[in-house]
């Protein structure tokens, strides 16, 4: 299991702040959290379309992600047929990214808070389907859930809603048409059964409120196990 972690934070956030240790320790699975330089992710997205930090020019992430597949395979810790990838935010979008570029290397990814634009669309092409599971926010002032743009001072323009990226997914992975489902209330955080930050009230401020619904971490891994 890949997590991937959003932008300005790091891997050691993501083993931290949410229940990912606890489910690979429980169901007998090795998790990887690794980093990006600058703490980003070089998703499909051009410098305009994100905000927050952005990698050294040049950094080529999917090549990253798949080396780190293969050394993993490679000193035996990782079946190859049962690799998968989750992200949040910005590393929700790398989490794509890599669906749309090396599909061949994942049985199954799993997309937090984060849509398509027209750019990054256009440049997905996976080479097989890939099973996507989405989770977003209906109350997320940065990755509007209906599209556009949200209502956070450091948003940008140009989202597709939930709804236009779920439908693109269904389409290169043959899958009938459906109503997509909702998490509710959530802003721009993973959904958890515990709290992912020590200042509450701040962070409801700048992303929105947490969902405690659900368990995002065993919410994903029970999706993933239908696909072994």
């Amino acid at each position: 299991m890949i997590v991937l972690h959003g932008n300005t934070q790091t891997g050691a956030d993501m083993a931290s702040r949410t229940s990912w240790p606890a489910v690979a320790k429980r169901e007998h699975f090795t998790i990887v959290f690794p980093d990006g330089l600058r703490r980003a992710w070089a998703d499909l997205r051009s410098s305009q379309m994100r905000a927050g930090h952005t990698p050294p020019e040049g950094t080529d992430d999917v090549v990253f992600v798949a080396a780190l597949i293969e050394k993993y395979v490679a000193d035996g810790t990782a079946d190859p047929r049962h690799v998968y990838v989750t992200g949040l935010s910005n590393g929700s979008a790398m989490t794509m990214t890599l669906a749309c570029k090396r599909a061949d290397l994942f049985a199954a990814a799993a997309s937090v808070i984060m849509n398509f634009t027209d750019e990054f669309a256009n440049a997905c092409q996976p080479s097989q389907p890939v099973p996507m599971l989405m989770m977003n926010g209906t109350a997320d002032p940065l990755i509007p859930y209906k599209g556009g743009r949200g209502t956070s001072r450091f948003a940008v323009d140009g989202f597709w809603s939930a709804e236009k990226t779920i439908a693109f997914w269904r389409k290169v992975n043959g899958c009938e048409e459906g109503d997509a489902g909702h998490d509710r209330s959530g802003g721009h955080r993973m959904p958890g059964s515990f709290p992912d930050s020590r200042f509450s009230r701040l962070v409801n401020f700048i992303f929105g409120p947490q969902n405690h619904d659900i368990d995002g971490a065993e919410t994903i891994w029970t999706f993933f196990k239908r696909f072994p």
